[in-house]
């Protein structure tokens, strides 16, 4: 049996994390003396941190701003909030034979505490790293298909930005477009899911 793989953004997609990306660059702002309101940063979600700063043109003190951003992340967890019916359609898809995994942007000790905290299963797990080149490229999503061994045309990735549907688009994977999330796609004859559950209607 050929197999069938479900790839999954984090950030808009499994978790809503607005309010905790929004308190973070907040007080990133008052730390380094950034006049670049929330709204700015939030609409390159989707892309590594490094090249959201690099578009925003924050060129000092990256490294200082970036590991500052990640510890007032983690103070402020409690603001993270899974969507609902992720747990229980995730089993779903599993028991269909599916498998799950996540490709985000988001740094790896981040993303490997939330899936502990919520204790979702994944087949892989993929986020930034120097050998990879971050969505739109398609290199996380190639890297999740030559893990699993999964053909490109057997695999789906469920995202809510453009820098998600690039990404797919390049793997030559279908997308499928969480329309809840933080992105806003006019592209035509997306497949469309207004929530989270409604992946059981596709799969």
């Amino acid at each position: 049996m050929m197999k069938k793989l479900i790839l999954f953004d984090l950030d808009g997609v499994l978790f809503n994390t607005k309010k905790n990306m929004e308190r973070a660059w907040n007080d990133v702002k008052k730390e380094f003396g950034i006049n670049i309101d929330f709204k700015f940063y939030f609409k390159l979600i989707g892309i590594p941190f490094n090249q959201i700063l690099k578009k925003l043109h924050v060129d000092k003190n990256k490294k200082k701003i970036k590991l500052f951003y990640k510890k007032k992340s983690i103070i402020y967890n409690k603001l993270i909030k899974i969507y609902p019916n992720v747990k229980t359609t995730l089993k779903y898809l599993r028991k269909k034979n599916y498998e799950i995994g996540v490709v985000t942007s988001k740094d790896k000790f981040r993303t490997t505490k939330l899936i502990k905290q919520y204790k979702l299963k994944f087949s892989v797990v993929i986020c930034p790293s120097k050998k990879l080149r971050g969505k739109p490229f398609p290199d996380p999503i190639n890297k999740a298909l030559n893990f699993l061994k999964v053909n490109q045309y057997n695999a789906f990735y469920v995202g809510d930005t453009i820098y998600d549907f690039l990404a797919a688009k390049r793997s030559f994977v279908k997308f499928i477009y969480a329309s809840y999330g933080y992105g806003k796609l006019k592209k035509q004859r997306l497949l469309n899911i207004k929530k989270f559950s409604d992946l059981k209607k596709h799969f």
